[in-house]
């Protein structure tokens, strides 16, 4: 367990007086490496972090499992050492915000105990019932999302299917996040964003879908309720109050999925805004008004974490782990292979398809492969590596174009993930796609921090308005009309090979 405090008095500067600032909120993510929990004050500066590793199991090729008492436990273990190195602050908490992995199954009997290890996101056994389902019912329609593995509702029709021992005993159904509310607070509930990755809600409605539902032999009995992201949705156990020295049960709020969650913690609620995250995959994550599903480009279309809001996902399953092989192969560290793409020639001539995993948007295609066209006696490292870093850029280009499909209009987007600390790709992305990226001020915009965020809500700190407001911008990467011009032959090339290779 880490434990890291950013030391914040808690104080805040009226005129010429400090003035201590009261209340305070914790935000959780359950991850699938590891649990972060944060404690922020009423000016929202994070004063505290601690944070505990999860492990994945892998029984067989493409499973991906984890027991759901090490989350509870993780959490326990973070919240311990919080309440230890800062015992005032934690005495006067007001609310608790939860974050988590999406589309996790975690199976419930009646009484509440765990009947198998919970099957996660990156989970691929359920191709076959993928599309057994999507013959049964109108998942696209009414869920808004082509069924594909990660999802929930598959994961139920594979254990139905191979372990009906199991299924025949299921009476609940929870997301990784709500099994740690259930821990928390003892009561059954979860937020719109989370539950409309299951497949199983009428996304549009914002409830679940009984057609769905019935669709892999379940009922809403087995449902958690759903309430908005920033809802109040229970206490804290009395025990739980008393171990941690709290003063008083802080509220629960509904929480979000992990991406919903990343909205909030940089304000991106409004129509239009969003964020783009260049992290081990890739995500282009814009907010909406209304509900929008593009199933032809394969768009993840969810509830968002606030009320009558909606947002819209581009993923990319290989961004800056398609750099992390090239460095692999070369034994250059990726910082410096950024450098060295920036000295390469801007007519090197090699398009770069970054599938290592398959892919996601637009092509949901988990047998796609990374490929590398245009090889001459001149490509050397620099070549591949801005090569690699354009091939990124491509993917997200084809996000950004399902994204405005859908009837999306993308304004400037906060640009987040390790991938953001290189200028060089920033502009290079920016230019490609035409998107202008906003840099925050250093800090934490994480799911944690998001999550603490809808704690200030439900617990009546402040509205959505308020609390979730725009992250702070530090530096606004623009693109360049000429650069952007240039790309679009390079585009097309990459947008042409695809097809020609896929077979």
């Amino acid at each position: 367990m880490i434990l890291s405090p950013w030391h914040d008095s808690g104080m805040m500067r009226i005129g010429r007086k400090w003035v201590k600032m009261m209340g305070f909120w914790i935000g959780i993510d359950i991850g699938t490496s590891g649990v972060k929990s944060v404690l922020i004050n009423k000016a929202q500066s994070v004063i505290a972090e601690s944070t505990a590793p999860l492990e994945v199991s892998r029984p067989h090729p493409g499973w991906s499992e984890q027991n759901p008492e090490d989350w509870a436990d993780a959490v326990m273990a973070t919240m311990d050492a919080l309440a230890a190195s800062h015992p005032t602050e934690m005495a006067a908490v007001e609310g608790i915000g939860l974050s988590g992995q999406m589309h996790g199954a975690t199976l419930l009997d009646a009484a509440d105990r765990v009947l198998r290890p919970a099957i996660l996101w990156n989970d691929g056994r359920s191709g076959a019932e993928c599309a057994v389902l999507d013959q049964r019912a109108d998942f696209r329609g009414i869920g808004g999302n082509l069924v594909m593995p990660g999802f929930t509702a598959p994961k139920l029709e594979w254990v139905r299917r191979h372990e009906p021992e199991i299924f025949a005993k299921v009476a609940r159904v929870l997301l990784p996040k709500d099994y740690v509310r259930l821990k928390l607070s003892g009561e059954y509930l979860s937020d719109m964003s989370d539950s409309a990755g299951t497949l199983w809600m009428d996304v549009g409605a914002r409830m679940w879908s009984p057609a769905l539902l019935a669709a892999t032999g379940l009922d809403v009995d087995a449902m958690p309720d759903l309430i908005e992201g920033a809802a109040p949705g229970g206490q804290l156990r009395a025990d739980l109050v008393q171990r941690w020295g709290m003063t008083a049960a802080p509220v629960i709020a509904g929480g979000g999925g992990d991406n919903a969650a990343s909205a909030a913690g940089v304000g991106a609620i409004s129509p239009g805004s969003g964020f783009l995250s260049l992290g081990t995959s890739g995500v282009l994550f814009v907010s909406g008004a209304s509900y929008s599903p593009n199933t032809d480009h394969a768009v993840h279309a969810f509830c968002h974490a606030v009320p009558e809001t909606w947002h819209q996902m581009g993923v990319i399953l290989s961004a800056t782990d398609a750099l992390n092989w090239l460095s692999g192969i070369t034994g250059k560290p990726p910082a410096e292979l950024s450098d060295v793409a920036a000295a390469a020639p801007v007519d090197h001539g090699v398009i770069v398809h970054p599938y290592f995993s398959g892919e996601r948007t637009p092509h949901n295609d988990p047998g796609a492969r990374g490929g590398i066209f245009g090889l001459a006696h001149t490509s050397d490292t620099g070549v591949l590596a801005r090569a690699m870093m354009e091939g990124v850029g491509f993917a997200f280009a084809d996000c950004a174009a399902s994204l405005q499909a859908a009837g999306n209009q993308i304004g400037p987007v906060y640009a987040l993930g390790g991938g953001a600390r290189s200028p060089f790709w920033l502009q290079m992305i920016a230019d490609i796609t035409g998107l202008t990226l906003l840099i925050p001020e250093k800090g934490d915009f994480g799911a944690a921090f998001g999550a603490a965020r809808l704690a200030m809500v439900a617990s009546g700190a402040g509205d959505v308005s308020t609390v979730l407001t725009p992250a702070p911008v530090a530096a606004t990467v623009t693109p360049s009309q000429a650069e952007t011009e240039r790309y679009q032959q390079q585009l097309a090339r990459y947008r042409s090979l695809y097809p020609a290779v896929r077979d």
